[in-house]
């Protein structure tokens, strides 16, 4: 065999595939990874690679499959600095929301700002983005609230994934909250939702999301609007069980949805119904902590074998953090995951999430996306590493789809 692309000397790859060895992550001591048109097409030791084209020395790195952010809301224009320090002196997110900010502030800064200003905030976040390694990321819309504003995110989204090079995925969240316009007319609001924002966003949108909570959508509203959306091609996720305990992660299993997000008040009964339907669930240590909330039932989906994946929930509000590294690190130290399940957390599982099981694991027939990241100075080549240091973490190299789209400035 001969190869495009191969990766030698890596130290320890850490390929995500129990299978090949080396515990829960897949890891391989010494080993090497070729790609051939975009995939892996040969793994294993470096004394066994293959021929290739074109090498590269890994040599001191460690080998991961690109980071997955399975949750941000990455397009938006304004600040939300006032209300961080609202919160600071006591006030509540949802009373913040109920009053006409939060969010709705986030709205109306998003909805003045023109496509190109939204178009150089969301390319300067990704290409953050992909210096860490992530080379997916899931991007929400959700500050327009209205046809022309939703679709503009939407387009905004993917354009700058494009000039980037990270893979995004989009998804519509026009059930974000009621806005301004449409206060004491929900109905009203709903039906705008079905009959104009989701037609005006069919083929610029992956999923479909409601936040189902106090102060934003009820069940009732939030099937209604997810059937819709399913009915129109698009595949549901579920902002579910935050800030209330509503019933909305059961009704994400019951959809198909690919993952319940949040889940800080997850009751048993939508534990089992997501490990029933293999739905995922997408916890966010980062809102839990700038919101001061307590932790979701981490022990009990473990228990019932429902995948976990952590996502930064990037926004300029309730979560402004933009290091996965740092959420991993937050997932160990705030949810009590151990430092395997973050990994898989932010490659493997979070993938899964997305409903892409291409990604996230460096199996023969996987996309290749590898990143390599030295570890800090003194420190052994191991994910436990990099987890341990609270982020900031750079990778060397990125590739995605067999492209290296990113090395680090020397």
């Amino acid at each position: 065999m001969t190869v495009d692309l191969l990766f030698r000397r890596i130290d320890n790859l850490f390929t995500m595939q129990p299978d090949l060895g080396g515990g829960p992550l897949g890891r391989i001591e010494g080993a090497a990874l070729g790609l051939i048109g975009g995939r892996v097409a040969w793994v294993g030791a470096d004394r066994d690679a293959p021929d290739a084209a074109q090498v590269v020395d890994c040599s001191g790195m460690i080998g991961l499959p690109g980071l997955v952010d399975a949750h941000t809301h990455m397009v938006w224009a304004g600040s939300r600095a006032a209300e961080f320090e609202q919160r600071l002196g006591g006030a509540h997110y949802s009373e913040i929301l109920e009053a006409g900010g939060g969010i709705l502030s986030t709205v109306r800064a998003t909805r003045a700002a023109g496509e190109g200003e939204l178009r150089a905030l969301a390319e300067d976040r990704l290409r953050r983005a992909l210096a860490q390694g992530i080379t997916t990321v899931e991007i929400k819309s959700g500050y327009g609230l209205d046809p022309v504003s939703e679709a503009k995110m939407l387009r905004v989204a993917r354009a700058a994934g494009e000039a980037v090079g990270v893979r995004v995925l989009t998804t519509f969240l026009g059930a974000h909250a009621v806005p301004l316009e449409y206060r004491g007319r929900r109905e009203a609001y709903v039906e705008h939702i079905i009959a104009e924002q989701l037609p005006a966003v069919v083929g610029l949108a992956d999923f479909i999301d409601v936040y189902v909570d106090r102060g934003a959508f009820t069940l009732e509203e939030a099937e209604r609007i997810l059937r819709a959306g399913i009915a129109a091609g698009l595949r549901p996720r579920v902002h579910a069980e935050q800030v209330e305990y509503t019933g909305a992660a059961a009704l994400a299993a019951r959809l198909g949805a690919t993952s319940a997000d949040h889940l800080e008040r997850l009751d048993q009964a939508g534990v089992e119904a997501m490990a029933a339907a293999g739905t995922v669930a997408v916890l966010l240590p980062g809102a839990m902590l700038y919101l001061r909330d307590s932790p979701p039932p981490v022990e009990a989906l473990r228990a019932a074998g429902v995948p976990i994946a952590l996502a930064t929930d990037l926004n300029p509000g309730s979560s402004p953090v933009a290091d996965l590294w740092t959420i991993a690190t937050l997932g160990c130290l705030s949810l009590g995951l151990t430092v395997e399940e973050a990994v898989l957390g932010i490659t493997r599982n979070a993938a899964l999430a997305l409903g892409r099981p291409a990604l996230g694991h460096l199996g023969v027939g996987a996309a290749g996306d590898l990143i390599l990241v030295r570890p800090p100075l003194g420190e052994p080549p191991l994910v436990s590493s990099l987890v341990q240091r609270l982020g900031g973490h750079r990778a060397e190299v990125v590739v995605r789809d067999g492209e290296i789209l990113w090395r680090a400035p020397r």
